[in-house]
């Protein structure tokens, strides 16, 4: 069985094995079938004014409660950010023979 929406499906594949079964099976397992499906031409949209006085109160309490979900980042303050760390042109900590054991 193979199904195809938007290409040509593959044959049956039991149509070269009843070719060498002819004498033994008169009757075929396959049949080539195809199901067409129209879909719509046209889609109609509705516009927030169609909608019931229900709907209206249940879309918008809906609305405003997912977009409260979300709060905003607060700006983090970073007091460092203007300053270049020092060169360093020996290591300190191999000089004064510290380390963090």
């Amino acid at each position: 069985m193979d199904v195809a929406i938007f290409t040509e499906s593959e044959k049956c594949a039991m149509e070269a094995f009843e070719i060498e079964q002819a004498k033994i099976t008169k009757q075929s397992c396959c049949k080539d079938e195809i199901d067409v499906i129209e879909g719509l031409s046209q889609l109609t949209t509705n516009s927030f004014e169609d909608l019931d006085d229900l709907q209206k109160q249940v879309l918008t309490a809906f609305s405003f409660s997912y977009l409260n979900l979300f709060e905003a980042l607060p700006n983090l303050i970073i007091p460092h950010k203007d300053y270049a760390p020092p060169i360093l042109i020996k290591d300190i900590h191999v000089l004064d023979e510290t380390y963090l054991i």
